[in-house]
């Protein structure tokens, strides 16, 4: 394999696309035959013991000589990262991911922490696949997590020592970032090539939340099956023990970018519903997303149906009068820090849905 083939159905992460070109180098390739690539996301602002409001400035840090209070910041003490040009004139490199021909061996988790001037104590190194079909966009990166990162990071104190469950994890950055404040944290998603992804992505991070003796566990829930998969010969089978702990611990749900398609939408606010429903204590759910836009002959216009949908279900949700649970529903505004390097684009939105026992 000598190129990247796009073609219409292909989908590529911003994420992505906006790396440098020495980020695209192929590591491996997958159980599928899928080119994986590793790319460092650098922590630009120390988070520990702090506690930011929503209104707070980004804080200066300086770390190995590096002066991150030297950043070009807005008026609102957000990075200030370059934007694409909407006159079509870019001066940046072209992205032309290189792809490396398979070879018998690769590199192991020893030879990857060992790689010379990286601290990796604010780097989280993440595996990852570029330029997929939709079906498997879980193994890209996508800004929607990385707003939900920023938020955690920001929030500390409120995450500190709880019990959480992320739906649709994908790569698991969200995850974590999370387990650096929460004490346990189920990282779920579908299918093993991706759960495996998911669980070298944890181990090759683990700097960053074992010291405080946190924990992920990476297990299997599929949004359109009734339960929990138990299954002895699935690697990543929920135990009855790790059931319990869920059902009787957990305050907090997240998700980030998993609304793209109306049918797992669906499979998603059920899985939601009925989860929140049976646990223990009121629960607080975050959802991160990037609104859309796309051109349909159907409507001729601009519109953005994922999105419509996802809303309709928020709005069903708050709505619903089972007699049982309340549910409340509210936006949170993107005027937090800024702890990554990404382009906090408008269209990026997090929702705060409280689950209250009536």
């Amino acid at each position: 394999m000598d190129e990247v083939t796009f073609k219409s159905d292909t989908v590529l992460s911003d994420v992505h696309l906006l790396l440098p070109n020495s980020s695209h180098l192929m590591k491996r390739l997958n159980g599928v035959g899928q080119p994986v690539f590793i790319s460092k996301f650098r922590i630009l602002q120390n988070c520990d013991e702090k506690d930011s409001s929503v209104d707070s400035p980004v804080h200066e840090h300086e770390s190995e000589g590096a002066v991150f209070s030297d950043l070009p910041r807005d008026e609102d003490g957000d990075l200030d990262v370059l934007r694409r040009p909407r006159n079509g004139t870019c001066h940046r490199d072209a992205v032309c991911p290189v792809i490396l021909s398979q070879s018998s061996t690769t590199l192991s988790e020893q030879d990857e922490d060992s790689e010379e001037g990286d601290d990796v104590s604010d780097i989280i190194r993440i595996e990852h696949t570029m330029a997929t079909h939709l079906e498997d966009v879980g193994k890209q990166v996508w800004r929607g997590a990385f707003l939900l990162a920023d938020f955690i990071l920001s929030q500390v104190n409120l995450f500190k020592g709880a019990t959480v469950l992320e739906l649709g994890a994908g790569t698991g950055l969200s995850s974590i970032v999370m387990a650096m404040a929460a004490k346990t944290v189920y990282c779920t998603d579908v299918g093993v090539d991706l759960l495996n992804m998911c669980q070298r992505n944890v181990n090759l991070n683990k700097q960053h939340f074992e010291p405080q003796e946190s924990e992920i566990r990476v297990r299997q829930l599929d949004w359109l099956a009734d339960d929990f998969c138990t299954d002895p010969d699935s690697e990543f089978c929920w135990t009855e023990a790790e059931k319990a702990d869920l059902h009787d611990n957990t305050a907090f749900v997240i998700a980030a970018d998993v609304c793209y398609d109306d049918d797992l939408t669906d499979g998603l606010f059920k899985t939601l519903y009925r989860i929140t429903s049976n646990l223990k204590c009121p629960s607080i759910t975050y959802l991160s997303l990037e609104k859309r836009l796309n051109f349909t002959l159907r409507h001729m216009d601009v519109s953005c149906e994922a999105y419509d949908h996802f809303r309709h279900c928020l709005d069903q949700l708050e709505q619903m009068t089972d007699g049982k649970n309340k549910f409340t529903v509210e936006a949170v505004k993107s005027s937090f820090p800024q702890f990554f390097q990404y382009e906090r684009v408008e269209l990026l939105e997090l929702w705060k849905v409280t689950a209250e026992r009536l």
